[in-house]
């Protein structure tokens, strides 16, 4: 930055603009300086995923391809983590777990992260934004996510929780840890995203155990991918990190979809209607903040469609809604138009019902206690 600024401020380094010489100047330098600019205020990404069901989300983002950040397998199961795939890995609590898990105790859960807590630190101190992935219900990421998001947000960082809740045949003890551990979860991060896998008996009735579960990742992957996405992509009207802050910075519930449409009648209409359309994200739109909304074509994606988009959307909403938007065309996607809409400060229903009877565990770990153990510093 302060070479950047040195080549345009310095009254010598003012070039002539018509040398007598006739050489010609270009902006090499200038560009390769920019360069560098942008390559040190990109957002630094982070997804953490956060027990079993966390480590097998980011496992499915690796395999996807996932560009523009880095993923973080985090468990008290050395078992487990060991068969994660993730660009980094961490064991939570070594000496309280000794790697053998939390044993579906949350506050076992939570005194691991509290262990690991120097290290996380360390972690988050690095990105701008994070993602935590996890199931709520059982040790590890019931007890653990919402410390973790606690440091995060106390650190300024983005802090952006996905989760799902259990179904209703594993049994009540994992229905109250999922309750409690979301009332944590939802008052430590910026934004929560939950995914209610009970839903999915009511959406797809005849899908296997395994099936409902690969369901479920997807929901998570997709929110992760198109936000990441949304903000490390460059497009013809970008929306920035900063327009991603202020709209997930609120706080309170939000719903990321994805749509997509080819039909040669209304695609701008359909792709919204497909984005909003996901009866696992049951949130009412209604009561919205603000939105981000991306919206990716072809060559052919013209001002009307672009608009038409805008307005299928603010249709939905109230009339003082902030409302940011960008535009990128991708050559690939001729004849296609996608919609990426992130609904953020909603009503979930979800939330409202599961952060009742905060006490019904009886657990006793202070998410507002400082974290320093007087661990060492790890680099």
């Amino acid at each position: 930055m302060e070479s950047f600024i040195k080549n345009i401020t310095e009254k010598e380094q003012v070039p002539d603009l018509f040398p007598k010489d006739g050489a010609l100047h270009d902006s090499n330098d200038v560009d390769a300086d920019l360069r560098k600019i942008i390559e040190e205020i990109q957002a630094k990404i982070l997804v953490i995923g956060v027990g079993g069901a966390g480590n097998n989300a980011v496992t499915r983002l690796n395999q996807t391809g996932l560009v523009g950040a880095i993923t973080l397998a985090a468990n008290t199961d050395a078992q487990q983590l060991l068969y994660s795939k993730s660009h980094k890995k961490m064991l939570l609590g070594r000496e309280l777990c000794r790697g053998l898990g939390a044993g579906n105790d949350p506050q076992i859960g939570a005194e691991a992260a509290e262990e690991s807590s120097e290290t996380l630190k360390g972690i988050l101190s690095q990105v701008d934004m994070c993602f935590i992935v996890c199931g709520l219900g059982g040790g590890t990421g019931t007890g653990a996510a919402p410390v973790i998001s606690r440091i995060a947000k106390n650190l300024g960082v983005l802090t952006v929780s996905i989760c799902t809740l259990p179904f209703e045949v594993e049994g009540r003890i994992k229905a109250q840890n999922a309750k409690e551990g979301l009332r944590r979860l939802y008052e430590s991060s910026d934004t929560t995203i939950v995914v209610p896998n009970e839903k999915l008996i009511e959406i797809v009735p005849d899908l296997s155990l395994k099936e409902a579960f690969l369901v479920a990742d997807e929901i998570l992957i997709r929110a992760v991918t198109g936000l990441t996405e949304l903000i490390n992509r460059p497009g013809d009207v970008n929306v920035d990190f900063a327009d991603v802050r202020r709209v997930l910075g609120e706080g309170g519930a939000a719903i990321i979809g994805l749509g997509e449409s080819s039909s040669t009648d209304n695609r701008a209409q359909e792709a919204v209607e497909d984005a909003l359309s996901n009866p696992l994200l049951e949130v009412d739109i209604r009561t919205a903040k603000s939105v981000l909304l991306n919206i990716t074509g072809g060559k052919d994606l013209n001002l009307k469609q672009t608009e038409e988009v805008i307005r299928a959307v603010t249709d939905q909403l109230s009339n003082d809604i902030i409302v940011k938007f960008g535009v990128l065309i991708d050559p690939d996607l001729s004849g296609t138009i996608r919609a990426t809409i992130i609904v953020s400060g909603v009503r979930s229903p979800y939330i409202l019902s599961n952060i009742q009877d905060i006490n019904s565990l009886g657990l006793d770990y202070d998410l507002e206690e400082d974290l320093d153990l007087g661990l060492e510093t790890f680099e």
